[in-house]
């Protein structure tokens, strides 16, 4: 990010928690995915700070420059989405824009229903968990993740991955990227543990929790072959579980809205002015504001 400051927080239980902020306006705060890092989110894209907000973007707990869990359990959404609340509260941001993918989608929408007046709009991101199939199907794969990263560091975890699921045109890119995103951490033995942790965690109960939500949201959801854990019918469940959601997907062919920073920003940015709009008309909500840098260190 341009002309950015780089910073540590205090997250939950004694977890330090690396941010980068840039630019000013609407805050919107950037949440990654399982394995990735905070600069895995808008691939380098600027449009956001460029375009009036202010960019909260943070590694999540045992990620990337972060410290690791307190214990190898310690990596579910409960505390995932204290740890977002803690970032907030720090920076003083009393309403944000909340854009995150996977894990980070799960992670926006655990606060945003535990705090649905502290969330002015939600972007969710390939988002993957299904409350209905969750716990019936093997962690057998996360587990062999995580005991590669152990064992073999990031080669072994490339070489647990499961490539036959990819298609063959598309093997060589998924490695190179997964040898780049598990070389980015600082604590890969806290990967690991979260690896196994974060699966078995349930960011909601039930679909029709989805009908509270009450600000607007989007969802970008994926027809990416070589991407076959976030799959395009779960993204579109999400779209119709929750109240008005749009849902953004690219078209077949097309390179996912997900990994184009710059198109993925465009989105965000539509979002940012929805709620803004919305918020314009609703008397008495709360505003979303920037906050002085100097309340973390």
């Amino acid at each position: 990010m341009a002309d950015s400051e780089q910073l540590t927080v205090d997250g939950t239980g004694g977890v330090r928690l690396s941010l980068e902020l840039a630019g000013s306006g609407t805050p919107i705060v950037l949440l990654h995915g399982l394995t990735a890092t905070r600069r895995y989110l808008l691939m380098g894209s600027r449009a956001l700070e460029r375009s009036g907000h202010f960019v909260i973007a943070y590694d999540a707990r045992g990620h990337g420059h972060s410290s690791p869990a307190p214990a190898p359990e310690a990596y579910t959404y409960e505390l995932l989405a204290k740890d977002l609340g803690v970032v907030m509260d720090q920076l003083e941001i009393e309403r944000a824009v909340l854009a995150g993918a996977s894990m980070g989608a799960q992670t926006a929408l655990r606060f945003a229903l535990e705090h649905p007046n502290r969330v002015s709009a939600l972007g969710l991101i390939t988002p993957a968990f299904d409350p209905d199939t969750h716990g019936k199907d093997s962690y057998a794969s996360w587990d062999r993740l995580a005991q590669g990263l152990r064992s073999g560091g990031v080669e072994g975890f490339v070489d647990a991955y499961d490539l036959d699921v990819v298609p063959e045109r598309f093997r060589e890119t998924v490695a190179k990227v997964l040898r780049q995103r598990l070389s980015a951490h600082d604590h890969p033995l806290a990967v690991a543990d979260a690896l196994q942790a974060v699966p078995r965690s349930r960011p909601f109960e039930h679909w029709d929790e989805l009908q509270s939500v009450a600000v607007p949201t989007v969802v970008i959801a994926s027809r990416d072959e070589a991407d076959p854990t976030h799959p395009l019918a779960v993204g579109e469940r999400y779209a119709a579980a929750i109240p008005d959601a749009e849902l953004a997907v690219e078209e077949p062919g097309s390179s996912p809205i997900a990994w184009q920073g710059g198109q993925l920003s465009k989105v965000l940015a539509d979002l940012s002015e929805s709620a803004q709009a919305s918020a314009a008309g609703a008397p008495g909500s709360g505003s979303s504001t920037t906050a002085p840098r100097s309340s973390a260190t």
